[in-house]
């Protein structure tokens, strides 16, 4: 069995703390790989940068991870609203042989139970809870959260950033930042030579 732990998300886009958080998984708990999993439609109808934009933003932040990082495309094989259960089940029925991890931050794990089929998807994968700043899973949680805490990094900070021509510098991966400019991305557009 090869054990894989799934960070699903939006990723609209991939920022530093993504990166951070895959590379503390990797290194810290029981897991052969890490798979990046972009949302192909968001569950409440959120505004999305297009799929293929955001996997391929999810490619160029990975690829400082080394090779047991990965981004899979399985939603957008699945089609429709993201929903975990729904793609954790096709990824068990393609690759029966994986052992499932779901990695999610404690901000998420007050919101777990009303997710589509909790239950069910609590049977099938293990949770990797992971802290961010800012977010108290509350005292009677019992899932174990990591010791650590990820920078307060957010794709919304970051989109809103960039609309209003304002500098991401720090924010993203290099490689993500270039991928943003040359495609236009959330408003960006590249430096002026006198603003350089």
């Amino acid at each position: 069995m090869k054990s894989v732990a799934l960070y699903g998300g939006s990723f609209n886009p991939p920022h530093a703390a993504h990166q951070l958080l895959a590379l503390y998984v990797l290194e810290t708990q029981a897991v052969d790989e890490l798979w990046f999993v972009p949302a192909f439609v968001h569950a409440f109808d959120k505004p999305l940068a297009p799929f293929d934009d955001r996997l391929a933003m999810c490619e160029r932040a990975v690829a400082a991870l080394g090779p047991r990082a990965k981004v899979s495309a399985i939603e957008r094989e699945v089609g429709g609203k993201s929903r975990t259960l729904i793609t954790v089940r096709r990824l068990q029925a393609e690759q029966p042989d994986l052992r499932l991890s779901l990695v999610i931050g404690a901000d998420l794990v007050g919101e777990i139970d009303g997710w589509y089929g909790a239950e069910e998807l609590r049977q099938l994968v293990s949770l990797i809870v992971v802290g961010r700043q800012g977010a108290d899973p509350g005292a009677a949680s019992p899932l174990a959260v990591a010791p650590l805490a990820m920078p307060e990094i957010s794709s919304t900070r970051i989109r809103n950033a960039l609309a209003a021509g304002e500098s991401i510098e720090g924010l993203v991966p290099r490689a993500v930042l270039t991928y943003i400019y040359e495609r236009g991305l959330y408003g960006a557009r590249l430096p002026s030579h006198d603003e350089r």
